[in-house]
């Protein structure tokens, strides 16, 4: 197996997750893994593909970043039809490679929990979400963090700004620092790798949800939780399935309730009354089907996206083309 990573892999965040889940792969009897890091979402990432098919002898690919599927996996799977390639995050359908996948985890619901925290920390009713890129899933977070902080006081705004990258952490410093000079005092983010904001935001004052993995240990203190991944199940369902010779499933989702998404634990800023409340809200998801997105709702331009009586659980497809920011966020896509 070889597993590509845009970052490096002792990152604080997207990448480390996957390089946990890649090494605790290792252990595994028959599997070998190759790896390969800080490759950039350009054609360069189709040379590492074709070094690992030809030189290390990979017969399964999993490019992790959001930029690698289109064009150049689908590329690289029409040119190696024998060989398996599963991406992170692409939206894979039945009319691209029948050798290509894609899986991702609904983590939206951690964010969700995580905006339940935040919503009994903040003072000011301000939260805010330093975001790379409006793409669905960052979107699917930053309207999962704002509405799970409505779920506990309706009156609380999320301001969101984008830095236009995956990992700067330059303008990852002045979004964090912006948006709490504007009040926000709870701050959780959409990039690869959360460190700045986290460390950035905790010696500000303000309190920090985390994301892709616990980052606890950077602000003991000012940490609540955070919404992290768990990609293991899913490599693991991968290589039993190439070693008994079987085709691995084309199109993986799944939520808490299918261990591909964890909480950290709680810091010491988060009260009683919040772990209750989240840990509630935790075991109906646990349960499968929670519904984030439900009407009635407008996206932040007043414009209706669900009617009262409709919703969006945790599978539905419709996620997985979002581009709208929920009333009561502030910015724009």
């Amino acid at each position: 197996m070889g597993v590509i990573y845009v970052g490096p892999k002792d990152d604080y965040g997207y990448n480390q997750a996957h390089a946990e889940a890649a090494k605790a792969l290792k252990a595994m009897s028959g599997v070998e893994v190759t790896e390969e890091e800080r490759v950039p979402e350009t054609n360069a990432v189709e040379k590492t593909m074709e070094s690992m098919i030809n030189l290390d002898g990979a017969t399964l690919l999993l490019p992790t970043s959001f930029g690698y599927y289109n064009p150049y996996l689908l590329s690289e799977a029409k040119k190696n039809p024998k060989i398996q390639f599963r991406h992170c995050g692409g939206l894979w359908t039945d009319k691209d490679p029948k050798n290509a996948g894609s899986y991702f985890g609904y983590i939206a619901q951690g964010q969700y929990l995580n905006g339940i925290t935040a919503a009994y920390a903040s003072k000011s009713k301000k939260i805010g979400f330093v975001a790379a890129k409006p793409i669905p899933q960052v979107l699917n977070n930053i309207n999962a963090f704002l509405l799970g902080a409505q779920s506990v006081d309706p009156n609380i705004t999320c301001q969101v700004i984008f830095t236009g990258e995956w990992s700067l952490a330059v303008k990852e410093a002045e979004a964090t620092n912006a948006l709490i000079d504007g009040g926000a005092d709870v701050v959780t983010c959409h990039v690869d790798s959360p460190k700045v904001v986290v460390e950035t935001a905790a010696r500000r004052g303000a309190f920090v949800c985390g994301y892709h993995v616990d980052q606890s240990p950077l602000a003991p203190q000012k940490y609540l939780t955070g919404a992290e991944w768990n990609w293991l199940p899913i490599y693991k369902s991968f290589a039993e399935a190439m070693l008994a010779g079987k085709v691995p499933e084309h199109f993986v989702r799944g939520g808490l309730s299918d261990g591909y998404v964890k909480m950290s634990p709680y810091g010491p800023g988060v009260s009683d009354a919040a772990r209750k409340n989240a840990d509630a809200v935790k075991a109906e998801m646990l349960k499968g089907g929670f519904q984030i997105i439900k009407g009635p709702l407008k996206d932040n331009a007043g414009k209706e996206i669900l009617p009262s009586g409709k919703a969006y659980a945790e599978k539905a497809v419709e996620l997985e083309s979002t581009n709208y920011l929920v009333s009561g966020v502030k910015g724009s896509v």
